[in-house]
């Protein structure tokens, strides 16, 4: 094997860690249980939601808005206010991922003393916002799904943790001293006309995510895609890849342990913690193959994005862009205050669920 053949692959492995590490996890448990797992239809439609979620998402990064939106931020008074906010309120609409590639370029390009502090804010933002609506993150989309839930019962189940946490990011965003601001975005951007057509398609996601439409709705959605702009199709496929090797690895995982934890307490302990080492989209699908309590998973998950680096996708892609970014500062320091501020947020919701669920412990 040539030297430029072996340092793809490690930087693929170095990239796509997770999807390998899922790849070969499942490969791994299925010689064990010595079976193939079966996927569900449930989870291929699951599946199937994301692929045209991201097609939408994609579409309308492309069409302008994100950039046009990012602009009208950038003037007036108290950004790191509308920053915070704009990510929280965002991601519950196109995902804490998106928002933060949207938001935290923008932030490292203005006049603060401390933008490290406020991407850390933004991630913690996105995170939250995003675990309010079934279609802000993929864990929650699966929960939704599982469980066959109605948009009530998921709201209500965890708004207390979306909203205290805004709230305290809210208070958190007004002590950061800014710069001076713009008064006008230099160049406008401009909005094509495509994004009528994919603020269509996100919204048909949507419905069919609510159980509104059917899934197969989805296919006119990729057909259009395919026959008339293809370069929406240019998703994360490992994202998705991965997904399937979780499926299919918490149901060898379930035959392993031929289990229920039934106690909600460990449920929401569990999957918290599991999520600092393995990221809160692998530990969703696999501690809901074990347990009925999803209130307490669906908290655990959202918990545990909060914390390390690794405990939501968010939040390496917030790190990434800013230790990589011309201006940033202090990249040991950056990620000393990210662990900080992201384990007091960790706790502080950790603290709050045990408050509101202290009957059912």
């Amino acid at each position: 094997m040539s030297l430029t053949a072996r340092s793809s692959i490690v930087d693929f492995i170095l990239k796509e860690w997770l999807l390998v590490a899922s790849g070969v996890s499942l490969v791994v448990t299925s010689i064990y249980t010595r079976q193939v797992p079966e996927y569900s239809l449930r989870e291929l439609q699951i599946l199937f939601i994301l692929f045209v979620l991201f097609v939408a998402i994609k579409g309308l990064q492309y069409s302008g808005l994100m950039t046009r939106i990012s602009q009208a931020i950038e003037t007036g008074r108290a950004i790191p206010l509308k920053l915070v906010m704009t990510t929280f309120f965002l991601s519950m609409l196109v995902t804490n991922d998106v928002a933060l590639i949207v938001i935290v370029p923008i932030t490292l390009l203005l006049d603060f003393e401390r933008k490290d502090i406020l991407v850390i804010l933004e991630a913690l933002a996105a995170n939250a916002g995003s675990a309010l609506t079934p279609f802000g993150n993929p864990q929650n989309l699966f929960i939704y799904w599982f469980y066959d839930l109605s948009p009530l019962q998921f709201i209500e189940t965890i708004g207390p943790f979306a909203l205290v946490m805004l709230m305290v990011l809210a208070i958190s965003a007004l002590f950061i001293k800014e710069g001076k601001p713009k008064q006008t975005p230099v160049l406008p951007h401009t909005v094509n006309h495509s994004v009528y057509v994919y603020g269509v398609f996100l919204f048909l996601v949507l419905l069919i995510i609510l159980h509104v439409l059917p899934v197969l709705t989805g296919l006119v959605v990729i057909a259009l895609v395919f026959l008339f702009d293809r370069k929406a199709l240019d998703i994360d496929y490992a994202l998705l890849l991965t997904f399937f090797f979780f499926f299919g690895l918490a149901e060898n995982m379930k035959l392993v342990f031929e289990t229920e934890i039934s106690h909600s307490g460990h449920i929401f302990l569990f999957s918290a913690l599991a999520s600092q080492i393995i990221s809160n989209v692998p530990a969703t699908l696999l501690f809901a193959k074990f347990t009925t309590h999803w209130e307490a998973l669906l908290w655990g998950v959202n918990t545990g994005g909060f914390g390390s680096l690794f405990g939501s996708l968010a939040n390496l892609i917030a790190y990434k862009i800013y230790v990589t970014h011309e201006r940033a500062e202090n990249p040991a320091m950056f990620t000393a205050w990210f662990l900080v501020i992201g384990y007091v947020a960790f706790f502080l919701s950790a603290g709050l669920y045990f408050v509101l669920y202290v009957a059912d412990l």
